[in-house]
């Protein structure tokens, strides 16, 4: 992952490219109101793309970007004068940024109508997580710890009983909104087109994983191009941010964000990002005061609002009013770092280390569990599911294990979309189950391998087999008798054998093979049920009995040149005229009257 993702910039010191912000327009997207403004008089809001909102309608960051943003003056990067840099809310961590744009980049190839830009993805990681809470990510752009949301219980949330076993956002009764871009686990993994869900693999490691963020930013980003959206224009752009929360003061927010981040942007190290500290509570749309102390960055003594109207904080190089130069501070920052042309004095805080990868936890075997052998029909679905455990040492179940199911040998099988391997992690049971395997058309046997991914544990194989189709039973859609002639017999007697002849065809050509069932009916004219008396078919013994057995109703097959002659009939003591009926599976009807005197 190293060498793909090597491509970002400098993760310790911030890039250097940001123009000055149009306060004009960003004072006028930041105005009470300015959402309704743009979408007209609407009173509702637009529908969103699914019957859930992405995140469930959590509680989201409230913090608005700065009125007021001044830059240092003068100089560009190589010619020795002032480094040109942002306000420090234009700073996005590095790989964050980079999953943003990465993220367009793909939308871009398959979905172009869209126009979806990273920023708009920017502003809702900012507004969801803080852009993964200041950029707290692993190499891969794996949150370090869950970001999850409140439980889905149904007080105040939607209800969505837990769907993932705990995988995703570490609860198993209900699911959370989880990751940098706050999915419902239930909507990243089915709630997208066809039930696949909206879960995507952004980074290219195989797997579809919400907390993190190069698949979390793919994800949102499909998501905001549902229904053939045009993010170009300003009624799709609102449907699309409503359909993730449907709270317009979370719209407002958003768009705020955007028009901030198309003036300029700059990258900081990970970890580094600044954090958001005003959060809606639950089930309003509303900003709510911050913790003391919560999210605040070295050097600063106020959230994210520092810089908007009213706040006393000045910038680098300025005194808030975007003009060079300015009084002193009249609140000295909390914890000062070096003062510039002071190089000598040591900071009064120690750098912090990086953060580190979690150690994956350990794991012995990948246990087999339920269906030992697999069989299917060719062009169906097998109907087992193959399932593997993941144990340690002690025997226990290991959760969060990736494990790839892989179809090895000459087959058609494949798992959805095609795929010849899937990975899965397992759940807080140490289960991981492979998706419902299609046998293809191809008849023959095939192994389904099991193992960890980066563990270097044995593979787990289950064998499976497709048998041929069989083939299709010969059809018949006409029949008709081969002769006119009367029937009629004495009560008590027998027909004339082989009194009863019809041929079968199909599209008006011989059907050989052809099922024909013959059933002595009443004359009921709409609903005709099998007759309890009257003549019936010889030749079947009851030896129960020991007597012969009055069977009216059977199934027999045509001959190769399309006929049936049916068995002898015989009669009991009713007299009358009886109906026998003959009919095939692809709808021919043939009634015949049988003529039996006292």
């Amino acid at each position: 992952m190293a060498a793909t993702f090597g491509r970002r910039l400098r993760k310790g010191a911030a890039s250097t490219a940001v123009a000055a912000l149009a306060l004009a327009a960003l004072t006028a997207s930041q105005a009470p109101g300015a959402a309704e403004t743009r979408t007209g008089s609407e009173t509702k809001d637009p529908a969103s793309a699914g019957d859930t909102p992405i995140d469930g309608g959590s509680p989201y960051y409230t913090d608005l970007p700065p009125l007021n943003s001044p830059v240092r003056p003068g100089g560009s990067p190589g010619t020795g004068g002032p480094v040109v840099t942002g306000p420090a809310e234009a700073g996005i961590p590095a790989t964050v940024l980079d999953a943003y744009k990465k993220a367009e980049a793909g939308v871009a190839q398959t979905q172009p109508g869209c126009r979806l830009p990273w920023q708009l993805l920017a502003a809702i990681g900012k507004v969801e997580s803080g852009h993964a809470r200041g950029g707290a990510v692993d190499a891969e752009g794996t949150t370090l710890q869950r970001i999850t949301g409140p439980q889905l219980n149904g007080k105040g949330f939607a209800m969505i009983a837990d769907t993932d076993h705990g995988v995703f956002d570490g609860d198993t009764t209900h699911d959370r909104a989880v990751g940098p871009m706050q999915f419902i686990p239930s909507t990243w993994s089915k709630g997208g087109p066809d039930g696949k869900g909206w879960g995507a693999d952004g980074n290219g490691d195989g797997l579809k994983d919400p907390n993190n963020i190069y698949d979390a930013a793919l994800g949102a980003g499909r998501y905001l191009c549902a229904n053939g959206r045009d993010l170009g224009t300003q009624g799709d752009l609102d449907k699309a941010v409503l359909g993730y929360n449907p709270s317009r003061d979370y719209l407002s927010k958003v768009l705020s964000w955007l028009a901030f981040y198309r003036q300029g942007t700059h990258e900081v190290p990970d970890g580094k990002g600044l954090l958001p500290v005003h959060r809606s509570p639950v089930g309003s749309g509303k900003g709510v005061g911050p913790t003391p102390g919560a999210g605040l960055t070295p050097g600063r003594t106020t959230g994210p609002g520092a810089g908007r109207s009213g706040d006393t904080t000045p910038k680098p190089g300025g005194n808030g009013s975007g003009k060079p130069g300015g009084s002193k501070p009249t609140t000295p920052p909390s914890t000062p770092g070096p003062r510039p042309g002071d190089p000598t004095k040591p900071p009064t805080t120690p750098p912090t280390k990086p953060p580190t990868k979690p150690t994956p936890a350990p794991v012995a075997a990948l246990e087999q569990v339920g269906a030992k052998d697999l069989t299917a029909t060719a062009g169906e679905d097998f109907g087992q599911i193959v399932r593997v455990r993941a144990k340690d040492t002690a025997g226990k179940p290991v959760a969060g294990v990736p494990v790839e199911f892989r179809i090895v040998g000459e087959t058609g099988a494949r798992f959805p979309d095609k795929a010849d391997h899937v990975t899965v992690r397992t759940g807080a049971d140490g289960i991981a189950t492979a998706p419902r395997i299609n046998a293809g058309d191809k008849a023959g046997s095939f192994t389904v391998r099991a193992t960890a991914v980066g563990r270097k544990v044995p593979a787990s194989e289950v064998g499976a087999t497709v048998k041929a189709k069989p083939a299709p039973a010969p059809k018949a859609d006409a029949l008709a008798r081969t002769s006119d002639a009367k029937l009629t017999a004495k009560a008590g007697t027998a027909f004339a054998e082989g009194a009863v002849e019809v041929k079968a065809t199909y599209q008006g050509k011989i059907a050989a093979g052809a099922a024909v069932t013959a059933t002595m009916v009443t004359d009921a004219p709409k609903h005709p049920v099998e007759n309890d008396k009257g003549p019936y078919f010889a030749g079947v013994e009851d030896k129960d009995a020991d007597k012969e057995k009055r069977v009216r109703s059977l199934t027999l097959k045509t001959g190769a040149d399309g006929l049936l002659k049916l068995p002898e009939i015989r009669t009991d003591q009713h007299a009358g005229t009886f109906l026998l009926r003959l009919t095939t599976a692809d709808g021919a009807v043939l009634t015949v009257e049988l003529t039996v005197t006292p």
